[in-house]
């Protein structure tokens, strides 16, 4: 069994066409005693019909769905279930498609490739407020930001978008630190940071973690790339 952040009940839904692999994302679910499964189905039409009848924390959705997308899976989750966490659990790894899920709503992103274990503690490590994604689709996704990205960022740090603190906690959260490890760094509580994020995505215009990063990476709030922190170790 993996720690778990909380001992609150996570609340998970699948929406995967394939039955076989379907079977196989429950039965990961039910190894974790933190997580509940409380609906499980294979088209866009019954997702978005479990959404508006069910309370969900966690989505976890294919993309290539029989009659349409993941990603009217998602956005409807993000309209029916705006603090639920999203998860894309896929074959794909498009560089258009990663985007246009962040874009959605999107937190998490893992390639159907990853192991049980692998998968299993991407959920919790999601629930934890990270934001996890396949290795091969991060690189792809940095990529493209050093792309894109024009060098601005001393003219945006100047116009006062987000305030010191802010920018180093969302660097601190961009480098794979969740809200517990980032409130231990900066010696702050985890409901202070919270707050904070609140008041980066209301100034970013975003609602996820990874739409914030990308974001301010893309003003140039933030550097494009992070060294692994040295995170302060409990007590």
């Amino acid at each position: 069994m993996l720690p778990y952040v909380s001992t609150q009940s996570c609340r998970v839904m699948v929406v995967e066409d394939d039955v076989v692999t379907r079977h196989l994302l429950c039965h990961v679910i039910g190894l974790e005693p933190s997580l509940e499964l409380v609906g499980a189905c294979g088209t866009v039409v019954d997702a978005l019909r479990l959404l508006k009848r069910t309370r969900i924390d966690l989505l976890l959705t294919d993309l290539g769905l029989p009659d349409g997308s993941g990603l009217a899976v998602i956005r409807g989750c993000r309209r029916l279930a705006p603090e639920a966490d999203i998860m894309v659990i896929t074959l794909s790894s498009e560089e258009e498609q990663v985007l246009a899920c962040i874009e959605a709503g999107a937190s998490g992103y893992v390639l159907k490739e990853s192991g049980h274990t692998d998968l299993l503690q991407s959920i919790v490590d999601m629930r934890a407020g990270g934001s996890p994604i396949s290795p091969l689709i991060a690189r792809k996704v940095l990529a493209r930001m050093r792309r894109h990205v024009p060098d601005v960022r001393s003219d945006a740090m100047a116009d006062g978008s987000l305030t010191r603190r802010e920018s180093v906690i969302l660097e601190l959260i961009a480098s794979g630190g969740t809200y517990a490890k980032v409130a231990q760094a900066l010696g702050l509580s985890v409901g202070t940071v919270q707050t904070h994020i609140k008041h980066i995505y209301a100034k970013l215009s975003v609602h996820s973690r990874t739409e914030a990063i990308l974001e301010a990476q893309r003003r140039g709030l933030i550097p494009a790339a992070h060294p692994v922190p040295r995170w302060r170790s409990a007590g």
